[in-house]
């Protein structure tokens, strides 16, 4: 089961609908061994498509160093289909290569609402899993968002002190 704070979910969607038509992509990393996504983390779908995406490839090398260097790795590893339901394509089983991550599919072809479905894809095998929308599961000023490839600087939100 996937369980994921209902802000990083709001912006999951948020990004789908900001970058409809072309699909969405992203990472939501989280502690390393604690199966908890925590930050959001919105990528470049270089492939600038409506029905594929795919990471910039240095955009991917440096979020891969950043998450080595906080001790983080892909907890949620997301993206939208523009047309059709959320549900991993042939090609999305293809290139799915973390095989601990939670793969999250937004669909955004129904402009009143979204489809949210998350799967665990490990050799070919996809297996959907349930997926908790919690509110306040981890300090909402601790849930951090971050922007790469999107706009010509980055943002970073730092978690305010106690």
């Amino acid at each position: 089961m996937l369980s994921i704070d209902r802000s990083i979910v709001d912006a999951i969607v948020a990004h789908a609908r900001r970058d409809h038509p072309d699909e969405a992509c992203g990472v939501v990393a989280g502690p390393v061994g604690s199966d908890t996504p925590t930050r959001h983390i919105p990528m470049d779908n270089a492939a600038r498509s409506m029905t594929f995406y795919e990471f910039d490839s240095m955009e991917q090398l440096r979020v891969w160093r950043e998450m080595d260097e906080r001790d983080e790795e892909p907890v949620v590893i997301y993206h939208s289909h523009t047309a059709t339901e959320a549900y991993p394509s042939r090609t999305d089983v293809s290139f799915a290569g973390e095989p601990g991550a939670h793969y999250l599919l937004v669909s955004t072809r129904d402009a009143d609402g979204e489809e949210i479905r998350s799967f665990r894809i490990v050799d070919g095998l996809v297996t959907e899993e349930p997926v908790r929308v919690v509110d306040a599961a981890v300090d909402p000023h601790a849930v951090q968002s971050y922007k790469f490839g999107q706009s010509p600087t980055a943002v970073d939100y730092e978690c305010s002190g106690s």
